[in-house]
């Protein structure tokens, strides 16, 4: 927990970001993951001087096409600038500072991760805890299951191996894929893979949202795994916790996702009677009706829709217009989120369900955690600032991620 001082700070003032950012931020780390290869690279293998910051200043105004040869001189820029957040872009064919002497054709985006972005707003229709900007460790389930799915379909069905899940620093998470592979796609390559991960489609309105079959025909091989993931939750999740059917809007909800109209109407008239009895004694009552069924066609249908439901309420929520296009930016990691202070860190996504949002560490608690610190080198060694905080653990995580992300330097033998 934050310490009482953590009241006190405001998060945007220009002394705090000051701080953090001379002393907490992990300047070096983000230089070895965005360089892809070692810190004194020849200059044609290196990357950094080529990708895009945007700053966002305690006015509001935007500052686009920031780039660094690096991290020593970025830092210097940042401390100066004391933006409130920044944001990374792609890497371009000449150095973003560059923008305006450069012609138009010789400047565009070459390369960059390919990114995602899930947002708790986009589950509103369908928790019940919290909602807009709210988010507690309850609906946190929602993201969970997410990117549980998520990690698994990109690992599996992608081959993709190196992949950053990040905390928003409020209601989401942000997924870095950094794959050699993956960082070289084109627009049109992954408009496609956003799409073939895109289930649940048509914005928040309620009503049916899957559309993933041809006919009535069975999932494919890939939708039915997810399917069988979310089961595991679907119970914990859907039915207790979030009791997204103990309501009579929760269930309209659900009747309207039920393609049988004369088993809907029967369930209704059931309902009716107790419109708050609990989802899961509704969902073991719909599938009663479902195996009372004479029809073979009619349950096999039933058991198509339960699949969609399931995919519905936990698949997850993409945010498409994120992931499509190389010159889309998006948070930098380790930023300070300016309404609840809390820094976007790391996840490891085999540990998604222990995450809490609300243990998350704050500016005010590390500064707090500074001060109480000092600098104590009573063992001999020098340890940077973040080593003394409870921001240790993430920036240890975010390195061994940089690390895995070098590209190896070949170099040719031309001694014959």
């Amino acid at each position: 927990m934050a310490p009482s001082s953590d009241i006190d700070i405001d998060p945007t003032s220009e002394e705090v970001l000051l701080t953090f950012y001379r002393r907490l931020y992990p300047f070096k780390q983000l230089f070895k993951w965005l360089n892809r290869g070692p810190e004194r690279a020849e200059k044609e293998s290196r990357l950094f001087p080529y990708r895009e910051f945007a700053f966002t200043l305690r006015n509001d105004a935007y500052l686009r096409y920031n780039s660094y040869s690096s991290d020593v001189e970025m830092k210097k820029h940042v401390c100066l600038l004391t933006p409130s957040r920044f944001e990374i872009g792609p890497v371009y064919s000449a150095q973003p500072k560059d923008k305006k002497t450069v012609r138009p054709t010789h400047f565009r985006a070459e390369k960059r991760e390919v990114v995602f972005d899930i947002d708790m707003t986009d589950y509103d229709p369908i928790r019940t805890c919290c909602s807009e900007a709210d988010i507690c460790k309850r609906c946190w389930g929602f993201i969970a299951i997410a990117v549980e799915v998520l990690d698994t379909a990109i690992r599996d069905q992608f081959g993709y191996t190196k992949l950053l899940w990040v905390y928003s620093g409020r209601r989401g998470i942000h997924l870095w894929i950094s794959d050699k592979e993956a960082f070289e796609l084109n627009d049109d390559q992954r408009k496609a893979m956003v799409e073939y991960l895109t289930v649940i489609k048509n914005g928040k309105e309620p009503g049916k949202r899957v559309n993933v079959r041809f006919g009535m025909k069975d999932l494919p091989p890939t939708l039915k795994e997810a399917c069988q993931a979310i089961n595991q939750t679907f119970d914990d999740l859907i039915l207790q916790d979030q009791d997204c059917f103990g309501s009579q809007e929760g269930y309209e909800t659900l009747l309207s996702l039920i393609p049988d109209v004369k088993l809907a109407s029967r369930l209704r008239e059931k309902w009716s009677q107790k419109p708050d009895s609990p989802s899961y004694i509704k969902w073991d009552e719909m599938r009663t009706e479902i195996l009372a069924l004479k029809d073979k066609h009619a349950r096999q249908n039933m058991r198509y829709a339960m699949e969609d439901i399931l995919l519905q309420y936990a698949y997850p929520r993409l945010d498409a217009e994120v992931s499509k296009h190389r010159n889309h930016l998006l948070k930098a990691p380790f930023c300070i989120h300016p309404k609840t202070g809390r820094i976007c860190v790391p996840i490891d996504p085999n540990r998604i369900r222990e995450f809490d949002p609300a243990t998350v560490p704050t500016v005010g608690q590390l500064l707090a955690e500074l001060d109480t610190a000092g600098s104590d080198t009573s063992d001999g060694e020098h340890r940077d600032d973040w080593q003394r905080t409870s921001l240790k653990p993430y920036i240890d995580m975010f390195e061994e991620y940089a690390n895995n992300v070098q590209e190896k330097q070949t170099k040719i033998d031309l001694s014959w």
